[in-house]
């Protein structure tokens, strides 16, 4: 359904550092900066974008906005989790922990307030 998500950021090479550590962890590729100096990380056709406000005021978080990310394992979501917290990433919600449903989760805030969560798909 979606093609990309975009963010604002205040600070891209603190950005980079994050997700560069986050996504590694789930076995993803580095980001890479486009001509109009945004931060694209792309897998199986989905992009998460990264910019400067193009309005140029601050980049603010969404107040109930989530970015869910899937991992194939809960290996992968314990590693993405401390991953960030790392690279100055703020640890929210729970420790990463199974849901009722059997899927695994954790939450974080990127460097710039940005709530992100990752989880395995729920079991069956």
């Amino acid at each position: 359904m979606f093609t990309h998500v975009m963010i604002g950021s205040n600070d891209l090479e603190r950005s980079r550092r994050f997700f560069d550590a986050t996504f590694a962890a789930l076995g993803g590729n580095a980001g890479e900066m486009d001509l109009r100096g945004r931060l694209i990380y792309a897998h199986e056709g989905s992009r998460l974008m990264i910019t400067k406000p193009i309005d140029g005021k601050p980049a603010t978080s969404a107040n109930g906005g989530t970015i869910g990310i899937l991992a194939a394992n809960s290996e992968q979501v314990s590693a993405w989790h401390a991953a960030g917290v790392q690279h100055g990433g703020t640890a929210i919600e729970t420790p990463p922990s199974q849901r009722p449903n059997g899927s695994f989760v954790a939450y974080l805030r990127d460097p710039d307030g940005n709530k992100l969560c990752v989880r395995t798909l729920p079991s069956k």
